[in-house]
């Protein structure tokens, strides 16, 4: 009898221990940008995995790729954009995704995924989330104070044209505080090819936006959602979701703020928020059925009502709130995509140019 137990009790031990193992290796590791997932997918998605989820966030692109590039991020889904993407690939930092294990890749949009292979060639490494463009958003009843009936709101005049925004300073602008967005916008104002390997056409974007430094409140790429909310700043340049996100959040406060948008006549970047598994991943089967997941018509749509976000999901577009999909300023028409442009990684000579720039830019000197 006592030998059987001294049989059992390391058999039981060794049980358990598999046990936790397996558990262990049943935690999904998430980082993605705040303020883009609905709890319901979060929470359904454990539910029906029975997966621990650990979910982080971060709000600059910079901030996730500086855990990356250390090798070890210690996450299973990552979400970079789409430029930063095509860097990150470079540097070995993705695994390729098994497409066997990601059946719903079929309601992707086609147009979509061409447009993404130049950074991702071959969409082998990551799958597009959200996307969206950089754009105007703006206190209208605070711009028409300053500047009239005839403020162009829908043009980059409204930015780049000193008469408009030394008007606008009184009530306050706010840029990104992003040279790989504010740059190609400046560069294709000016006529040029906005993702230039030029040296030379940095320094006219520079002069740009130096002529009109003085005017801006200050460069930062989450400050300003909360402030346009709040009325504190008139106008920003920033990314169009937030817009739709924080003017919701000003109606719910009632304060009396209205905050709206617009894709300028001229064109805008459009940008993609992709999911891609760095190597390394502990959990790589969790992270391909997460993605999976997130490629359902029926999960992503409600993520694009609460973040205000078109999805490059085809079967999922009639699911979004029709004053999401309707709103051309949210979901560009297809005539407004002609005037779209994708950002590009640059040489490493160019990419030094461009943020040396950038440093004059912010100090206004």
């Amino acid at each position: 009898m006592n030998r059987l137990k001294r049989f059992i009790a390391p058999a039981l031990c060794a049980a358990l221990l598999s046990g936790a193992v397996q558990a262990e290796q049943r935690t999904l590791r998430v980082y993605n940008w705040s303020d883009y997932i609905t709890p319901e997918a979060l929470n359904n998605f454990k539910r029906d995995t029975q997966t621990q989820l650990v979910y982080d966030i971060f709000d600059t692109n910079e901030a996730l790729e500086a855990k990356l590039l250390t090798g070890n991020s210690g996450y299973d889904v990552v979400v970079p954009s789409n430029m930063f993407l095509a860097k990150q690939i470079q540097a070995d930092v993705f695994q390729e995704l098994d497409r066997s294990k990601l059946p719903n890749w079929q309601h992707l949009d086609p147009k979509l995924m061409k447009l993404l292979e130049a950074t991702d060639p071959g969409n082998k490494h990551a799958v597009p989330y959200m996307y969206g463009t950089v754009l105007i958003g703006f206190n209208p009843a605070k711009v028409k104070a300053v500047l009239g009936d005839n403020a162009p709101v829908d043009s980059w005049d409204l930015i780049f044209k000193e008469e408009n925004i030394s008007k606008l300073k009184q009530c306050g602008v706010a840029l990104l505080d992003s040279p790989g967005e504010i740059m190609p916008i400046a560069l294709h104002y000016l006529g040029l090819p906005p993702n230039s390997t030029d040296p030379k056409d940095y320094e006219k974007a520079e002069a740009l936006l130096l002529k009109i430094r003085p005017y801006i409140a200050y460069f930062h790429s989450s400050k300003y959602m909360t402030d346009i909310a709040n009325g504190d700043i008139c106008v920003a340049v920033g990314y169009s979701g937030s817009f739709y996100q924080f003017g919701n959040r000003a109606k719910e406060a009632g304060n009396g703020v209205v905050v709206d948008m617009r894709l300028p006549k001229e064109g805008a970047p459009i940008w993609f928020d992709m999911l891609a598994i760095p190597k390394g991943t502990k959990n790589p089967e969790d992270a391909h059925a997460f993605i999976n997941y997130l490629l359902r018509p029926e999960v992503i749509a409600p993520i694009s009502d609460l973040v205000g976000y078109p999805n490059p999901n085809k079967d999922a577009t009639g699911l979004v709130a029709a004053e999401i999909r309707n709103n051309p300023n949210l979901y560009p028409t297809a005539e407004a995509q002609t005037r779209l442009y994708i950002l590009e990684p640059l040489p490493h000579t160019v990419e030094r140019a461009r943020t040396r720039a950038w440093t004059k830019i912010k100090s206004g000197t």
